[in-house]
């Protein structure tokens, strides 16, 4: 008995290549469905601007309304002019100053919120510890010019106990008074979620094998709370350098910073587009230098920076 073989229909054996492909596709258009919005939102108001900059940066001396020139480093070569120097060094000295400041006078604030306050009492800490945060920069800029001028709250209530009037506004001090009630609320929470995950059990091992308070602090406490630390540093620093109001009205024309600088370069009396934009990529080169190193070195240990 012979029996024939025939060559399979295509039509019965479907390949399982379309499904394969099918599941492919899905894979990848579902994650792209969901970040399109926001991608799109970053494309348009982030990445297309920052190129624009980066294209004005390199027109040397490009003015609006004027033709341009060749592109070139022009821009990047008048930064290093004398007369632009002090400017940065300026708002430099004005960011790690509200760093370190904001630093010292956050931490025991935190500290003491997370770790010696009534768990009952944390959450309204809080909340009333950032109740500035609710009203405008603007605002509490104009409050702490009512409290520094002349004839202010703190000359007053400095009068009224025999001691000498301040006059602080318009210059270096007022600007580091009003960059650190600024950032104080975000040193503040940024530390205490670090604090609170702190594992006091090592604290008590310490004590336990005889180290004293400094010395459970120093190898227990800030070692684990050192991400917290970096996180709410780098913050207050990238805020503090780019900064405009608070220079603008607390410090005076004697107190030019780089924002204030790339203000008067686009809207000011000298338009340069070009340099301005030369100064803000700068600024920006730097503000992800220091978050690229933070993402690197900040947290070793894979745990989470906030």
């Amino acid at each position: 008995m012979s029996t024939s073989t025939q060559p399979p229909s295509p039509l019965a054996d479907p390949s399982p290549a379309p499904s394969g492909l099918r599941r492919k596709l899905s894979k990848w258009i579902e994650p792209l469905t969901l970040l399109a919005p926001s991608g799109l939102w970053l494309l348009l108001l982030l990445v297309a601007p920052t190129l624009l900059i980066l294209e004005l940066s390199l027109i040397p001396g490009f003015r609006l309304g004027q033709a341009t020139a060749p592109y070139g480093l022009g821009n990047y070569l008048q930064i290093f002019q004398p007369i632009y120097l002090p400017v940065i060094w300026r708002s430099l000295f004005f960011a790690i100053g509200s760093t370190l400041t904001t630093l010292l006078l956050g931490f025991p604030v935190a500290y003491w919120i997370a770790l010696i306050a009534p768990q009952r009492w944390r959450n309204l800490l809080l909340v009333s510890f950032i109740l500035p945060l609710w009203t405008s920069s603007l605002l509490r800029a104009y409050a702490w010019i009512a409290i520094l001028r002349p004839t202010g709250v703190l000359n007053t209530v400095l009068g009224a106990i025999g001691l000498p009037g301040q006059d602080w506004l318009n210059r270096e001090p007022a600007v580091f008074i009003g960059m650190a009630y600024s950032f104080l609320p975000y040193m503040v929470l940024i530390l205490y979620a670090s604090l609170e995950k702190l594992d006091k059990r090592l604290l008590e091992a310490a004590a336990d094998l005889g180290a004293t308070p400094q010395q459970a602090f120093w190898k227990v406490t800030i070692p684990q709370t050192f991400p917290g630390i970096a996180a709410g540093c780098l913050l207050v620093f990238i805020s503090s350098l780019g900064d405009f109001v608070v220079p603008e009205l607390l410090g005076g024309a004697s107190s030019m910073t780089v924002s204030r600088l790339i203000y008067n370069q686009f809207l000011g009396a000298t338009l340069n587009w070009g340099f301005g934009s030369s100064l803000s990529m700068v600024l920006i080169l730097a503000v992800s230098l220091a978050i690229a190193l933070l993402i690197k070195y900040g947290d070793k240990n894979g745990e989470n920076l906030a």
